[in-house]
């Protein structure tokens, strides 16, 4: 199992969570997003992944590619433990909570487009930050409150074990705070967070401790 990653990218933290939930060995393939005009961009890469995003994963022959994708897969060929609850309702809200951070918050705030609002569209750093922290705004109220309601001790966004939600929570929280942002509106998702990031297979999967962590 190969996983092509960049320490600082949410989607493939999320990934790194999730082998660790399975317990799943990897190797871990260094794709830095910024150096070299972007080592994701390069050739080699690119026939790989004609994408040229990370988070990637080689498995038995097969690449996958798109966070979720890699998450569900690695589900079901290692089903225990879950990441999705077993009635299809509550596996559709879990879904539905994880989709609202790679949906909804991730893809406007990713690096790709900070790079074009700054040099195509001239906006300034201070504008962008801000940007930044709008989507997180907008999209941490919501998915406060659906903790607030489908979560049982408030250590898990639903139900009282790790799901996929949590595992999208987690890197999704990390980028708010390299933007500064203040996450004490949010206090049933501040305290879930903060439980989850106790957790070992939480934080080994923390950027600062990947081989490629600057």
């Amino acid at each position: 199992m190969k996983l092509y990653s960049y320490f600082r990218s949410s989607a493939a933290y999320r990934v790194r969570i999730a082998l660790n939930l399975k317990g799943l060995q990897y190797e871990y393939v260094a794709k830095h997003l910024v150096k070299d005009g972007g080592q994701h961009r390069r050739a080699d890469y690119l026939a790989v992944n004609p994408q040229g995003f990370v988070p990637a994963l080689e498995h038995d022959g097969a690449l996958i590619t798109q966070s979720l994708a890699i998450i569900e897969y690695l589900d079901e060929v290692v089903p225990a433990p879950s990441l999705l609850p077993r009635s299809p309702v509550d596996r559709a809200i879990v879904r539905a909570m994880s989709l609202l951070v790679a949906c909804d918050i991730h893809p406007l705030n990713n690096m790709r487009v900070l790079n074009y609002l700054k040099a195509p569209l001239g906006q300034g750093g201070d504008a962008t930050a801000d940007w930044y922290r709008h989507w997180i705004t907008e999209g941490f109220s919501a998915f406060d409150k659906l903790i607030a309601k489908h979560s049982h001790a408030g250590r898990h966004c639903f139900g009282d074990a790790v799901t996929m939600a949590d595992v999208l929570l987690v890197p999704q929280v990390a980028n708010s705070r390299r933007y500064q942002m203040d996450l004490s509106p949010y206090p049933a998702l501040q305290k879930v967070a903060a439980h989850l990031e106790t957790l070992p297979a939480f934080l080994a999967a923390r950027p600062e401790n990947q081989p490629d962590a600057e």
